[in-house]
């Protein structure tokens, strides 16, 4: 406590809801940068378009547990909160909030959250109650800050695409997609990458690569159904990876597609017990 409020003079630390309304009380345009720490330059480039757009910006540090369905997963997540808010400090952001889990779940959320049949697809079919956890805490945090505008990343395209058709149905608040943002090897930026070693972030950057290298060649192929199939061979034996999908598909509704125009390569996969995910 001591630390905070020694170093964060200018920008204004919320440590629970009642200091939240108290700071936003009488503000607009308010711009929410909503992340779980371990900030790196993709929440940057995030918080970044929010001080340009908004007149207020805020960022909330909120490891959510319900959106993980592996304890250890929960656990082991990087967490450097001294870190975060010495960036946020340099970046001149308004508001920091930094709630307690009761600050999120005390109230009852009586938005309805269930997922259709054509949802269950990519990490939804992989991850059990990940994008109901998402959600959750999306609907919850945008009814706490009640801001004008979210601003998410593209390198979780569907779950920024699932937390938009709610959060945008019940409320007035607007998302904003930002660009991923990658490394000098390509590998989009996550704050699970800190989990690599070298090597590992090595293999990962020449994976994002070839995938980059890729789609390119895929505008003048056809059967890309096939093609797609034994690229995710190939990465699988050349990087000796666990692959849960490799898929080209829509960007509008996710949905499967042959064609190479307005889609994108969706992959997640695992080195090292650190699952990846990206989309080019």
């Amino acid at each position: 406590m001591f630390y905070l409020l020694k170093c964060f003079i200018q920008m204004k630390t919320l440590l629970n809801n009642i200091d939240l309304n108290e700071a936003l009380f009488g503000n607009s345009n308010i711009g929410f940068v909503p992340t779980m720490g371990s900030l790196h330059d993709g929440h940057i480039s995030l918080i970044k378009k929010s001080l340009k757009l908004s007149n207020k910006t805020i960022v909330s540090i909120f490891v959510n547990p319900k959106q993980f369905n592996n304890k250890q997963d929960y656990k082991k997540y990087p967490r450097n909160i001294k870190k975060d808010l010495k960036i946020l400090k340099k970046l001149k952001v308004d508001y920091v909030y930094l709630p307690k889990i009761k600050d999120i779940y005390k109230a009852k959320n009586k938005i309805k959250i269930k997922l259709n049949k054509q949802d269950k697809i990519l990490c939804a079919k992989y991850r059990k109650g990940h994008f109901e956890g998402v959600i959750e805490v999306m609907t919850r945090l945008t009814k706490i800050v009640n801001p004008s505008k979210i601003f998410m990343g593209e390198k979780d395209l569907q779950q920024l695409l699932l937390v938009k058709r709610f959060v945008e149905k019940n409320f007035k608040s607007k998302i904003i997609y930002c660009k991923t943002i990658r490394d000098k090897n390509k590998l989009a930026l996550s704050s699970r990458n800190i989990l690599l070693n070298k090597d590992d972030l090595n293999k990962a950057g020449k994976i994002a690569k070839s995938l980059i290298i890729f789609k390119k060649k895929l505008f003048k192929k056809k059967n890309l159904k096939d093609l797609i199939l034994k690229k995710k061979n190939e990465l699988k034996k050349k990087y000796n990876i666990k692959i849960d999908y490799l898929d080209l598909r829509d960007t509008k509704n996710l949905k499967l597609t042959n064609k190479i125009k307005n889609a994108k390569i969706f992959i997640a996969y695992h080195i090292n017990k650190v699952r990846l995910i990206d989309n080019l």
